[in-house]
């Protein structure tokens, strides 16, 4: 059950879901300690580290096979009077799987949707951008072109 007047799409969910997963434990903390006012919550699974399996495809397209398995970190909790909120971390952090779950669960409440929007996804956001673009431009720099020529006739 969502508690928000628009009820956010799984495109979006899935997309700050994946944002929390992957930012700087130290940034959601930083934000969850400047907040004025914090929600109450209740734990549903407390954060639990465990393994899980990571599968891959040879060229994106071939037939699955297991890659191996990595360390995983999940939370659940609930907003007093409000919704669930899941975090999926890799590593064994279990604070950053708390703090992902707890934003998760606000973002789907219209009382702390709007300030956690724009005041961590958005920044969030535009720092996984910034990385992935440095990123790509060190890969483009290195990227070698082959080609033949063929001699004449």
């Amino acid at each position: 059950m969502l508690h928000s007047s628009a009820s956010p799409g799984t495109a979006s969910r899935q997309r700050w879901m994946a944002l929390l997963a992957k930012a700087d434990p130290a940034v959601l903390e930083a934000h969850w300690q400047g907040l004025a006012e914090r929600p109450d919550y209740a734990l549903l699974r407390p954060a639990e580290t465990g393994l899980v399996m990571v599968r891959g495809r040879i060229s994106g397209t071939g037939a699955p096979f297991n890659l191996g398995e990595m360390t995983m970190t999940r939370c659940a909790l609930r907003l007093q009077d409000g919704p669930v909120g899941f975090g999926h971390v890799a590593g064994r952090s279990r604070r950053h799987a708390e703090l992902a779950a707890l934003f998760d669960a606000m973002l789907q409440d219209a009382r702390w949707h709007d300030d956690v929007q724009s005041g961590l996804i958005d920044s969030l956001a535009e720092t996984h951008a910034a990385t992935r673009s440095a990123a790509q431009a060190e890969i483009a720099a290195t990227r070698v072109d082959f080609f033949t020529l063929a001699r004449g006739e």
